[in-house]
């Protein structure tokens, strides 16, 4: 074990005194984690020193940017907090974009990074390594919150507090820094041994409650949208009998997508980008939308045009209101779902039986809806691609979760993957590419870690497969059961089709790529090639081995014509 000198980071005699990356490590293990994701530093080496007296699972990326999607992936899957360890300077700037994601989609997270030595900082400039003015400062726009810990002391009591804030609805990364002399000098405080973090408790206001009742119980068109939020807040059960009282069609946003049954018979799915669902939605008289702020995908580009009135409901005020006036009620989804549910129970609201759109039962209304839009489609030589999407569907076993990249296919998924018993997740908070397969490794490790089926599966296309290339080599150092499958269009396919779309012609769109089988040979993990017609085959096949594999597709899918612009 090797110590460091804080002031010169000079290797001295190894020693088993504890210091302040032992009441990092305590404390998260006091809080309930159990695994680490990142990548060690030399500012960050006491962490890493700590971790060998502990008991957490470290999985070590090789881009730090990964190791947050990790983390994120971790979160999701499981639904505990993911952890991150992160070196000073270019480390920490380096996680960034990833940060920006799970902040984006409300994904608690505690994100632990290191700093130059206390007497470095300040408005001195004294060329230290990693220095930077303000470190925490560059995390403002994608955490919570920023702490920066002086004194070993007061590590326990600001994890413990980190991690409430994540939980605490709107959930999302809260960030720590602490400078190296901190984690490395040797402490008095004794060991950590309990920590509690319990969510701040965010409920709706009895009056919102009510007012929505009212809306509710006079309504005749009555539906609903199901984001992000009303997964994060495990509000599914509420969502259902809300909807089964009003008889109201729900539709799914891609952050929403699994939050209400695809089969069900007042479900729109998640077709939420196609003008005849954009139709139904306006027409509605009361529009119940429950963690989403009706942004661009939502309002399909912002040609949604409500006629009736909006009960908004979100953790996170900002979003309230924020493209549509309405009834905005700040609370966390669960509470306030849960809340509007036994309210509507307790005011007879649930007399629906009368409910009519014009003459049609809102479940025919949801029925030829959804053959609209299959019409739609199959009017548009897509063939191929919805074949493509329904063998990847049938393949997939039912409870198996699913991570998507920036590509067509996800493009796909957000309107077309029933999750049935799994999970979708993807990167539509942010946007930023080489989400998927670095998050499903974060998210297989959870999964094994509860105990759970833990193969999963990552859809990236050729471009965005080549940001997260490098942790082929995580993947196969932690046997991770994750497989990935690579749908490789020879560019960045969904901005070729946007750009020829718009201009004509499409510029710097078109990429050089590696033989993917080969190379994810290269790494010892087993790879195959395959006509996209044999794609559900050959993922079956890949479910049933043991740790990472890779599927490649070469194939050029088209995206369903835009019907913002009908």
């Amino acid at each position: 074990m090797i110590d460091f000198d804080p002031g010169t980071a000079a290797p001295t005699k190894g020693t088993n005194q504890r210091n302040g990356g032992d009441l990092v490590v305590e404390t998260l293990e006091a809080l309930g984690a159990k695994t680490v994701f990142g990548i060690p530093g030399q500012h960050a080496l006491g962490l890493f020193d700590a971790m060998g007296r502990g008991n957490l699972h470290f999985v070590s990326s090789r881009v730090e940017n990964n190791s947050a999607f990790a983390a994120d992936g971790y979160s999701r899957a499981t639904g505990e907090v993911g952890v991150l360890f992160l070196s000073t300077g270019p480390g920490a700037l380096t996680s960034l974009a990833g940060l920006q994601e799970a902040y984006a989609t409300g994904v608690p997270m505690v994100v632990v990074a290191s700093q130059i030595p206390l007497d470095g900082l300040g408005a001195r400039r004294k060329g230290m390594l990693h220095q930077l003015d303000d470190q925490k400062a560059s995390a403002a726009n994608v955490t919570k919150s920023q702490r920066l810990i002086q004194h070993a002391s007061g590590i326990p009591s600001a994890i413990q507090d980190a991690w409430t804030e994540a939980i605490s609805s709107p959930q999302g990364p809260v960030w720590i820094e602490i400078p190296q002399n901190v984690l490395l000098d040797p402490i008095m405080v004794p060991p950590v041994e309990d920590a509690l973090a319990e969510a701040f408790d965010n409920p709706p206001r009895v009056e919102l409650i009510r007012e929505a009742v009212k809306w509710l119980s006079t309504a005749e068109r009555p539906a609903i949208i199901a984001g992000g939020g009303t997964r994060r807040g495990r509000a599914e059960k509420s969502l259902l009998s809300i909807a089964e009282q009003l008889r109201a069609p729900v539709i799914c946003t891609p952050g929403g997508n699994g939050a209400f049954p695809w089969t069900h018979e007042l479900s729109l799915q998640s077709w939420i980008e196609d003008r005849y669902m954009t139709d139904v939605l306006e027409d509605a008289d009361v529009l119940i939308v429950i963690g989403s702020s009706l942004g661009e995908v939502t309002s399909n580009y912002f040609t949604f045009e409500p006629r009736g009135r909006i009960i908004q409901i979100d953790a996170e005020p900002r979003v309230l209101e924020s493209n549509r006036p309405g009834l905005g009620i700040r609370a966390d989804a669960g509470q306030a779902l849960a809340a509007l549910d036994e309210a509507l129970a307790e005011a007879g609201a649930a007399d629906a039986t009368q409910r009519s759109w014009h003459g049609t039962s809102p479940e025919e209304v949801v029925k030829e809806s959804l053959a609209k839009v299959t019409a739609r489609l199959e009017s548009q030589d897509l063939a191929k691609e919805l074949k493509f999407m329904s063998d990847i569907r049938e393949a997939v076993p039912a409870d198996m979760q699913t991570f998507w990249d920036m590509t067509i296919s996800a493009y796909w998924g957000w309107s077309c993957w029933d999750a049935r018993q799994g999970q979708f997740h993807s990167a539509q908070g942010a946007g930023g590419l080489g989400y998927g397969f670095p998050a499903a490794i974060g998210g297989a490790v959870g999964l094994e870690t509860t105990g759970k089926p833990s193969r999963v599966l990552a859809v990236s296309g050729d471009g965005s497969s080549m940001y997260s290339i490098s942790e082929l080599a995580t993947a196969k150092q932690h046997n991770v059961p994750v497989t990935w499958l690579i749908v490789d269009d020879g560019g960045y396919g969904i901005l070729r089709e946007y750009m020829v779309g718009a201009f004509g012609q499409a510029t710097a769109t078109e990429l050089a790529r590696p033989d993917f089988v080969k190379l994810a040979e290269s790494f010892g993990v087993p790879a195959r090639r395959v006509a996209p017609e044999e794609v559900g085959d050959a993922l079956k096949e890949s479910f049933e081995a043991d740790g990472p594999n890779v599927v490649v597709v070469e194939t050029l899918l088209k995206m369903f014509g835009p019907t913002h612009l009908d």
